[in-house]
């Protein structure tokens, strides 16, 4: 039986060539004045100005071994672009728990070593890469709410990148993080 050729369509969307990955789109970068409450899925390029940590504490119990154990740092950091500020709270508990639970065989603890240099190698060190003055491109970023005020954050799906120095220049005087929302219930008649 012969195989069907894809379609110039197809081909256009990524899918056709043997280069290319079917199913990956290319990111589109969004701006920070265009961030709205409740969106996800965002990819912005933006500008480390402040950092400030506002949680560093360590575990309760250092002999226990356990995902839940490790240390715990967050971070608040004031980011931005040419269009505006936004805070971004960068936290150590990105990674998934170990499920390993006391099945404490030679292949889970080979998964919870892999899981704790995740954890060293990528959350530890988010922390680190949101130093003043570095440009980050932060992937699958979230708007969360916190108090009535948008806080741009990166989940377990997303990603943090340093990247090379951005030529923009920040616009501070519009920080969305300032704006005060407040949730409207709708009675319909």
């Amino acid at each position: 039986m012969a195989a069907k050729a894809p379609s110039s369509e197809a081909q256009q969307q990524g899918g056709g060539s043997a280069g290319t990955k079917p199913g990956l789109r290319q990111p589109v970068f969004v701006k920070v004045d265009s961030l709205m409450p409740g969106t996800t899925g965002h990819t912005l390029v933006v500008k480390v100005l402040e950092s400030t940590t506002v949680l560093s504490k360590k575990p309760r119990n250092p002999t226990f071994r356990g995902a839940q154990n490790q240390n715990t740092r967050i971070a608040e950091c004031l980011i931005g672009d040419e269009t505006g500020t936004i805070l971004f709270t960068a936290r150590n508990d990105q990674v998934a728990d170990a499920a390993c639970g006391s099945l404490l065989t030679h292949l889970c603890l080979f998964w919870y070593a892999v899981l704790i240099a995740r954890a060293y190698e990528l959350e530890l060190g988010l922390v680190e890469m949101m130093k003043p003055g570095n440009t980050v491109i932060l992937r699958n970023a979230k708007i969360d709410m916190f108090k009535g005020s948008m806080r741009l954050a990166v989940d377990k799906w997303g990603r943090v990148e340093v990247t090379e120095p951005a030529e923009f220049v920040v616009k501070e005087e519009n920080n969305l993080s300032l704006v005060e929302y407040e949730l409207v219930n709708v009675e319909e008649s």
